[in-house]
């Protein structure tokens, strides 16, 4: 079964390893089994589509995080895009359409609006090199909102709000997964095409990094969707271990508020560092399918994997 995958941070891995960082040797995405989303476990795993975050961590400099971004939309496009014929893409949700049997899409997003500090003509750039979906925060606050780790639990400032109306005007999807519950509903108030590329159900596991049911129900409400991750800290309370199992009960959760036609996947995939039981990397995505298939109907579980996505992306398309 094909899937959608809406985070990964592979981008960040290869990243590090071109500047020798934690790593001798740079990887090969097509290949290198210390990328959980290298190609060929994306084809294994009947990943369809992946989106690859630009993701810079909060302890570089400032005045450094626009170059760390500039690098991974450039490993993105050399590096994914330039060496795999087979990787293609996608600047636009309805080229998803077009992808031809063999080929998987390939979408770039950005996770923390730290790196444009205060100017929106970085967006714009950001934008014209790709960039579909919008984090306004990581866990932190900058200048956009507080994220869910930041203890004043702030919401959206002024510029977060332009952040948003630009969005809206490019037709790109603003993520919601690392705000405050604050500045969640801010941007429930303000964005026409919210979703949460990897977030939990946090009445299930309580963590900052999940969204209370009340959040869940207004992001359906808004026709936004709610892609689950597979950090296990976010499936089990104050664990690194987790199962399939108690990965569907956020599934089943999530669906009993409304959500069955609003549910994806976001794995998170390189950005863990532990890891669902026989859910390690992208190639052992059919194992959540077909455990998913002895609760749910087929065709139920053909809209987690793909199918909601492109239903909500097309009405993004029409909206235009």
């Amino acid at each position: 079964m094909k899937i959608i995958d809406t985070h990964c941070d592979a981008l960040l891995k290869l990243q590090h390893t071109k500047r020798r960082i934690d790593c001798d040797t740079p990887l090969n995405f097509r290949t290198s089994p210390e990328l959980e989303t290298n190609m060929l476990r994306l084809k294994k795993g009947g990943v369809r589509v992946q989106f690859f975050a630009i993701f810079i961590y909060p302890d570089i400099p400032t005045d450094e995080q626009w170059q760390h971004a500039l690098e991974q939309a450039d490993m993105f496009h050399s590096e994914i895009i330039g060496k795999n014929p087979e990787m293609k893409h996608i600047r636009s949700f309805t080229e998803i359409d077009n992808l031809k049997p063999g080929e998987i899409g390939a979408v770039l997003t950005l996770e923390g609006a730290e790196c444009i500090g205060n100017d929106l003509t970085k967006l714009r750039t950001l934008y014209r090199l790709g960039v579909l979906s919008v984090g306004l925060t990581w866990n932190y606050a900058n200048l956009c909102a507080d994220g869910a780790g930041e203890a004043r639990g702030a919401g959206l400032t002024a510029f977060g709000k332009e952040v948003v109306a630009l969005n809206n005007e490019n037709r790109i999807l603003t993520d919601v997964s690392h705000l405050s519950d604050q500045a969640f509903w801010d941007v429930l108030e303000h964005a026409d095409y919210p979703f949460a590329s990897h977030s939990n159900a946090r009445s299930i596991c309580n963590h900052p990094r999940n969204l209370p049911d009340e959040a869940i129900q207004a992001l359906i409400g808004k026709g936004g969707f709610i892609h689950i991750v597979f950090n296990p800290p976010f499936i089990r309370e104050n664990s690194e271990e987790a199962s399939i199992l108690d990965l569907i009960r956020h599934i089943d959760h999530i669906c009993s508020l409304g959500g069955e036609k609003y549910l994806g996947f976001g794995s998170d995939f390189d950005g863990i560092s532990s890891f669902v039981d026989r859910l390690s990397h992208a190639g052992e995505y059919q194992n959540l399918i077909n455990e998913l298939l002895k609760s749910y109907p087929e065709e139920i579980v053909k809209g987690f994997a793909y199918d909601n996505f492109m239903n909500h992306t097309k009405k993004i398309e029409a909206h235009g």
